[in-house]
């Protein structure tokens, strides 16, 4: 059935292509880029985006879980595909079946999925994974060297795994100074020193996010790391794809680079309902609106079910008219309201635009983000799945 109600998001094909291949310009010549599509690529719909990445030259795609994998799978058939959170007991069958490539860093990953492979038949070094080390994150990854070692030890020349790839992730890639991320890459270093003293040879290594790529001073240091092993450097951009990237601080790297991103996702409804109240009348739950003066009000069909974050109520915006509009009272479950006084001749049928542009106006996920004190990664994966994402240009 087609959607009827009016709100949808558009998410640019143009505008994503473009982003791509800003980042694979920006990343070195003989690097590879995974393509971060994660979390239904931040919201913005994978089995869309992907197929797009994967024509432009994309081979690589992180995802977070099995889930994510298997539905990235169907329309992607062909390409690598790195579950980036690991697996869980049941799942290892799974990840041999649909070709997948996790990242691992506890022993029970190694056990089940080494018992898995031997069961199926799997002969030696044939299933791929990724080994994750904890250089400062603190999240995931082997903890320390000991940790390391007493990992690679207990796998012979006999075991179905092969470590192909060596990771890491950066806590803050966006902060240079001080340069926490110099202290991750000696760590990251010091581990894979290790690991060739082991006799293993990654075929890739790679760290950090979108804001990496525009640090040449740690890709600098991370293409020494693969050269030191005869890897290939992978970078990993996740939402400098769709548009954004965190802000640096306290200076900015490679500004025209980076701020020629451009966000591919415009959220948009339609006004349903038009009304007029007097002076001192109010609006929405819990009268948190209360009119001032005589007022026009637009209902439009949006609420935080969608994914419009409460804390919008009385601080956000919208477009309408090409003009910026302020949201009165309360953003309510499935409908909002907004002020459109100062609007001359709003009617039903009329366009909203939650995130996006309209006339010289612009709304960004930045800007909702720092209206709720967020992030824009947290605002695109919120909208909810019952908003339709429409592929435009």
């Amino acid at each position: 059935m087609t959607p009827t109600r009016p709100v949808w998001a558009e998410i640019s094909r143009s505008r994503l292509l473009a982003n791509w291949n800003l980042l694979r310009n920006a990343a070195p010549d003989d690097a590879d880029v995974m393509a971060v599509v994660k979390a239904d690529a931040y919201g913005h719909g994978a089995a869309a985006c992907a197929p797009l990445l994967e024509g432009a030259g994309a081979k690589w795609f992180g995802v977070t879980c099995l889930s994510e994998a298997i539905a990235l799978r169907r329309v992607s058939p062909e390409s690598r595909i790195m579950v980036m959170s690991a697996f869980w007991h049941g799942e290892e069958d799974a990840m041999i079946e649909h070709r997948l490539t996790p990242q691992m860093w506890e022993p029970f990953h190694f056990e089940l999925l080494e018992k898995a492979a031997r069961m199926r038949g799997f002969g030696p070094r044939s299933v791929a994974v990724h080994l994750e080390i904890d250089t400062g994150m603190s999240r995931q990854g082997v903890r320390s060297l000991d940790e390391l070692k007493a990992l690679l030890v207990r796998f012979g020349t006999d075991s179905p795994i092969l470590i192909e790839g060596v990771m890491t992730h950066f806590s803050a890639p966006e902060v240079l100074y001080p340069d926490e991320t110099e202290a991750q890459i000696e760590r990251f270093a010091a581990a894979l020193d290790v690991i060739a003293e082991y006799g293993i040879r990654p075929t890739w290594i790679h760290a950090g996010n979108s804001a990496t790529v525009f640090v040449p001073q740690h890709v600098l240091a991370l293409e020494g790391l693969a050269q030191k092993q005869l890897a290939r450097l992978m970078l990993r951009p996740g939402i400098a794809l769709y548009g954004y990237v965190s802000h640096f601080t306290p200076a900015q790297p490679d500004a025209a680079q980076v701020y020629a991103l451009r966000p591919i996702l415009s959220w948009k409804t339609r006004v349903v309902s038009v009304r007029t109240i007097d002076a001192g009348e109010s609006a929405g739950y819990n009268m948190t609106f209360r009119a001032g003066r005589k007022t026009r009000l637009a209902l439009v069909p949006v609420g935080y079910a969608d994914g419009l974050n409460r804390l919008l109520s009385n601080r956000g915006h919208a477009l309408v008219r090409g003009m910026r509009v302020p949201i009165a009272g309360r953003v309510s479950m499935d409908q909002t309201i907004l002020d459109v006084t100062d609007v001359p001749g709003v009617e039903i049928g009329d366009e909203a635009v939650l995130i996006g542009s309209q006339g010289a106006e612009c709304i960004t996920a930045n800007d909702l983000a720092d209206a709720t004190g967020t992030i824009p990664y947290e605002v695109t994966c919120a909208i909810s799945t019952r908003v339709p994402r429409l592929m435009v240009d």
